[in-house]
């Protein structure tokens, strides 16, 4: 794309959103940036808005809004400030705005997202919870909106593309026999069984080859990241769930493989520099600069492994979701997003995550969701569920 694009990016301060801004820099006869959006990290915030002057910043309520608005004026910043969800989603879809990187973290993220769908923008998907939670719905709105979908995602951008180039999703029609995810194993591949129920959140987001959030670092500790880039495989690429196999492969070199029916296996391998992933979603078709270190590949081994669902067992509560579908998928998200915040805060043990979440599973309702707000309220029910059945359990 030869012209300049103009973008918003829902979650700048996080990781994605960083490093976004760090590929966009590169660039800056191509890309403008239109919106910024954060949740708390206000300073951060201002700071991005003096370097790349967007039209808007998006926070998520008043208060925040008017600390911003105060720290914007005293650094002399024409930056509009606007708050709510509302405000999310009008930045999403705004006529003006080519692209939109959904990078807020957990189910906040979901409404924006869908709101760039339905107005046909070219999304550039990290946030999980969108497809984990809404696959379905969220498909529907692509489709209905016109818009483009590209995973940023380290495994399903590798996955899109190790995927023929005009793949419209029909996995058989390109002679694909199953999606490979890779996965590093986390900080506890190899730590004793016995020893697991007593890690503490700091060993749990010290991740080997990643450097993330707390929360998605304590998300590769259980592998129930990786469950969950199984459920959003499914929907980005219209896979069964025995078409989605998942390896671990503690180098991250390879990030995820198509395997064909021919016998070729085609892998994407690169630096674990989620650059990368970004770079190529927000120049495709073309391949742009991203400031990542070529691959030296002399003298490294490469190793795979299949997971242990007793080292890893929301791995296992991801698949028998996906395979159940409904709500389910919401469900375990929701009761994930609670576990884990409570195991950060110090209130349960990490060996309390998985049968929480399987907790969860066997006392949500079954069906369809008929409408977004079905899922909202599914995710809702879990999280009381979830707080009530780990409430009497936390230290």
């Amino acid at each position: 794309m030869s012209q300049v694009q103009n973008l918003t990016i829902l979650g700048a301060t996080g990781t994605i959103g960083e490093n976004t801004l760090r590929v966009v820099a590169l660039h800056p006869q191509r890309f403008n940036v239109v919106a910024l959006t954060a949740g708390s990290q206000l300073e951060k915030l201002v700071t991005q808005c003096l370097r790349h002057t967007p039209r808007y910043a998006v926070v998520l309520d008043e208060a925040s809004a008017v600390r911003l608005r105060s720290l914007l004026a005293q650094a002399g910043s024409s930056t509009t400030v606007l708050f709510g969800v509302e405000a999310l989603e009008h930045v999403s879809s705004m006529p003006e705005v080519d692209v939109v990187m959904a990078a807020i973290v957990g189910a906040a993220g979901l409404r924006p997202a869908m709101a760039a769908a339905r107005a046909g923008k070219r999304v550039l998907l990290a946030n999980k919870e969108t497809l984990v939670m809404a696959g379905r719905l969220f498909m529907q709105a692509v489709a209905e909106g016109g818009a483009e979908l590209l995973p940023i995602d380290s495994e399903h951008n590798a996955i899109f593309q190790a995927l023929p180039r005009d793949f419209r999703g029909d996995l058989a029609a390109c002679g694909v026999r199953r999606i490979l995810l890779t996965a590093s194993g986390g900080p506890f591949r190899t730590t004793p069984l016995s020893d697991l129920p007593h890690v503490t959140p700091d060993q749990a987001c010290a991740h080997p080859n990643w450097v993330m959030g707390r929360k998605i670092s304590v998300d590769s500790a259980t592998m129930m990241n990786k469950g969950l880039e199984v459920i959003e495989a499914r929907w980005l690429f219209n896979a069964l769930p025995e078409q989605i196999e998942v390896l671990i492969h503690p180098q991250s070199v390879i990030h995820s493989m198509v395997d064909y029916l021919d016998g070729s296996v085609i892998a994407q391998l690169g630096n674990p520099d989620m650059r990368t992933p970004i770079a190529y979603a927000l120049g495709f078709p073309e391949r742009i600069e991203a400031g990542v270190s070529a691959l030296d590949l002399i003298g490294r081994g490469l190793t795979f492994e299949a997971p242990d669902y007793a080292r890893f067992p929301c791995l296992k509560l991801a698949f028998a979701a996906l395979e159940q579908g409904g709500m389910l998928p919401a469900v375990l998200n929701a009761a994930n997003e609670v576990a884990v915040a409570l195991y950060l805060a110090g209130a349960i043990g990490y060996g309390q995550i998985a049968p929480s979440i399987e907790h969860a599973l066997d006392h949500a309702l079954a069906g369809e969701p008929g409408a977004l707000d079905d899922v909202i309220e599914a995710d809702a029910q879990a999280r009381r569920d979830t707080a009530a059945y780990l409430g009497p359990r936390a230290a």
